[in-house]
């Protein structure tokens, strides 16, 4: 893996084998993330909707068949924006509903992190204050989730999702990158930033549907990482940090149906125990009754797990939502 690449698109034959392994992991199924789209199954067999993404399927002669938005042809963007409603959102917008998110963190509206032009932001280099009742500790630790997250512009701006141009470290305006420019400048030894670094990654959390946007996000998020460190030290991280990294990034960004908590398309028809004894062709099957009833914690498909990095416990991401709204 090398820093010199300033464009938008990672090529995933530029990533060190057991690197790309992780990022393609699914930490629910112990699997590997499935592609959730028909996009590319005219490719073959392993493109189809359920099929788990395969690095051998998007490396070698196969290097360019995962494309950030930007660089995806015109009537591919329509189509997503149809069926998922797929829209990528400016990078000043992102800023400007990010520094509300920090606004109400630091308790008044200041000036911290960049000053909001049209349509653009200029940013403000001097070093992040902190109000007596918070520290910069606490910034990096306080946990941020960008739901339906696409290729995560929220919590990262490598580069603007719309037009596709790279944006410089110093520039980034993502959650992630806010708390790395945190770290940077509350750090001085490499240890210490290593660290601070993979706490940041800890509290930056993200679902989305599409496995390709799953990947796309969590080599967003680790190059940012990577490019925020070779910024400050001037060098690449080491492998056992990339590969540390790498294995937060795949906990925090999962594929999730953000409507049902569970991997897409896993809730299926049930057989009731009484027509089971029967066992005949003609049996009738029930629907998933979470989907019939439209109750969150009683879908019948494979229920997404996140991590608690305080605790180290697994949980089931439906858990966490109390009378049926998430933020209840």
């Amino acid at each position: 893996m090398t820093n010199k690449q300033k464009n938008l698109d990672i090529l995933e034959g530029s990533l060190d084998a057991e690197v790309l392994n992780i990022l393609l992991s699914d930490k629910t199924t112990n699997k590997n993330i499935i592609w959730a789209t028909n996009n590319y199954e005219s490719l073959g067999e392993e493109y189809k909707f359920h099929s788990p993404i395969l690095a051998t399927a998007i490396t070698g002669n196969n290097e360019r068949i995962i494309k950030p938005r930007a660089d995806k042809e015109r009537s591919i963007q329509v189509l997503r924006s149809r069926e998922k409603a797929e829209v990528f959102t400016p990078s000043w917008v992102c800023n400007a509903q990010n520094n509300l998110v920090d606004n109400a963190w630091f308790g008044k509206e200041a000036k911290r992190f960049n000053t909001e032009k049209d349509c653009s932001w200029e940013t403000n280099y001097y070093k992040i204050r902190f109000p007596e009742s918070k520290t910069w500790q606490d910034y990096v630790n306080a946990n941020r989730m960008e739901m339906s997250c696409g290729e995560a512009p929220y919590l990262t701006s490598r580069y603007d999702m719309v037009s596709g141009k790279y944006i410089t470290v110093k520039r980034r305006i993502g959650l992630l990158d806010r708390k790395l420019r945190i770290v940077s400048e509350n750090t001085e030894t490499q240890k210490d930033w290593n660290l601070w670094a993979e706490k940041a990654l800890q509290s930056i959390y993200g679902f989305e549907w599409q496995g390709d946007n799953i990947l796309l996000a969590r080599e967003n998020l680790l190059y940012a990482v990577i490019e925020s460190f070779f910024e400050k030290f001037k060098k690449m991280p080491d492998k056992a940090f990339i590969l540390k990294c790498s294995d937060i990034i795949a906990w925090n960004i999962w594929q999730m149906d953000g409507m049902k908590y569970v991997i897409p398309d896993s809730c299926h028809d049930e057989i009731s125990e009484q027509m089971a004894f029967f066992d005949s062709d003609d049996r009738e099957s029930e629907p998933c009754p979470g989907c019939k009833y439209n109750r969150p914690h009683d879908h019948n498909g494979i229920k997404a797990t996140i991590k608690d990095w305080e605790t180290n416990e697994v949980i089931c991401f439906v858990d966490l939502i109390k009378g049926g709204n998430l933020y209840g």
